[in-house]
């Protein structure tokens, strides 16, 4: 495939020729562990970012969710979360077999910051690991373990530009394919023009595997 693009940064120096450097608050805000400041955060996170990169720098983020919590602080250098039931194809988790670099944003639902944390990321199976994740009593197959190097707060600017939280201002979706039909077209799947059976078999599947 051709680049598609013209005129692009190859080095930081042209970069902050266009973007000044940062603010010296947000270089310093950074820190190498989890302090209380961050537990409290990721005790009362439900959704979480998680980003990857393959040994070849192909990029993958994944959407994980769970109740408030579902995200365990073992110690101030280490995390983990429990796999729960997905859709199978397992990017991230085969990326980092490949290359452990990991990128982690945790959101809380009405705050306009978040907490980046990067690290190492692993696959782990120790028993004791998988009985601490474990949600109402249902154990993972495995556990998620990340070494944290970094973490900070992120500033609320994006999220406010797109008003995230503000449900009046939430985009109209009339006129829009349906979830349905994008499946139907993406995966050529035949028989269902409308995407009325994929779109059953989605709530059908959701009802049946969401947490088994």
């Amino acid at each position: 495939m051709s680049n598609a693009f013209e005129g692009i940064i190859r080095d930081e120096a042209a970069l902050r020729e266009i973007i000044r450097g940062p603010h010296p608050r947000a270089k310093d805000k950074q820190i190498d562990h989890l302090d209380d400041n961050c537990r409290q955060f990721i005790a009362r996170t439900p959704f979480v970012l998680v980003g990857t990169t393959n040994a070849d720098g192909t990029g993958d983020v994944s959407p994980k969710g769970g109740p408030p919590g579902f995200v365990r602080v073992l110690d101030e250098h280490r995390l983990a979360l429990g796999e729960l039931p997905g859709n199978g194809r397992v990017d991230g988790f085969r990326n980092l077999l490949a290359n452990p670099a990991i990128g982690l944003i945790f959101l809380i639902p009405g705050l306009g910051e978040t907490l980046r944390v990067n690290g190492q990321g692993y696959l782990v199976t120790d028993p004791q690991l998988i009985e601490e994740c474990a949600l109402d009593g249902k154990r993972p197959s495995l556990v998620l373990g990340v070494e944290v190097r970094e973490a900070f707060i992120h500033c609320a600017k994006a999220l406010r530009r797109a008003q995230l939280w503000d449900v009046a201002a939430w985009p109209d979706l009339a006129g829009m394919p349906t979830v349905a039909c994008m499946l139907v077209a993406h995966a050529g799947i035949e028989g269902d023009p409308d995407g009325s059976r994929t779109a059953a078999a989605l709530e059908d599947g959701y009802a049946k595997t969401l947490w088994n």
